[in-house]
């Protein structure tokens, strides 16, 4: 009897695992031949759609918010069928929770980059100073002469001509004029304050290193690969005076 038993529980086991491994998975990806433009076009609005919804996914994951794969496909799948378990009001009551958790978590993550930023960029200075041929000004900019030319020294309201190469203080560059390969050209009363500053002590044809301070930046503010608080390197040649300022 018991040995009846046991192989009958044997058998729903190994039933169980047949099935579970002949469970489909839901992110199997099937190799399919196009050959009709419909088909090609039906393809790349997928992959584009697939692109997308990555991308969200990653985005959404890098917070701490975990986004199920295989549900995002069922959901899709339910709604193309005009089968989705959520009403329209249910799904933009859910997507705005989506949305508000994502603000705050985002937030929270601004924050406390913004806090390592300042302390990273603070003891950056700190040490930065006291290399040899690095001068520090009463606002905090700190500079090095690369190479220093003959010409005039603008003014504020000056619009100048200039090569630059700009990183952060881990040496990720975020902009450069040199990788371009065109100079650019500014009134130096529209950009940072340490970018206004430090030009003005440079004559025509000078290159100087600026360690900027964040709060000769950009301060709090994001702005593109920079990050709140970030502490800034340039490399600025300064190539000509465009045009003068209103003495």
């Amino acid at each position: 009897m018991k040995k009846s038993l046991t192989v009958v529980a044997l058998s729903v086991v190994l039933g169980l695992t047949a099935c579970q491994q002949e469970k489909p998975d839901p992110l199997a990806v099937e190799q399919i031949k196009m050959e009709t433009e419909d088909q090609k076009n039906s393809y790349a609005l997928g992959a584009n759609i697939g692109t997308f919804l990555k991308q969200q996914i990653d985005t959404h994951k890098d917070l701490g918010i975990t986004l199920d794969d295989a549900i995002i496909l069922n959901g899709i799948k339910a709604a193309m069928q005009d089968k989705s378990q959520y009403t329209e009001q249910e799904v933009q009551e859910q997507l705005h929770k989506l949305q508000v958790s994502f603000r705050e978590k985002n937030q929270q993550k601004q924050e406390a980059k913004a806090e390592d930023n300042l302390k990273e960029g603070m003891a950056y200075l700190e040490e930065n100073k006291k290399r040899e041929g690095v001068i520090v000004t009463d606002s905090g900019l700190q500079y090095e002469v690369i190479t220093m030319g003959d010409g005039e020294k603008p003014s504020e309201e000056d619009t100048v001509k200039v090569h630059y190469h700009g990183t952060l203080i881990n040496g990720e560059v975020f902009d450069s004029s040199v990788d371009r390969g065109e100079p650019a050209v500014f009134p130096l009363n529209r950009v940072i304050s340490g970018w206004t500053e430090g030009v003005q002590l440079m004559p025509v044809g000078s290159k100087f290193r600026f360690h900027i301070p964040a709060e000769l930046a950009y301060g709090q503010r994001n702005a593109g690969k920079i990050s709140p608080n970030s502490t800034l390197i340039f490399d600025v040649e300064l190539l000509g005076i465009e045009s003068k300022g209103t003495e």
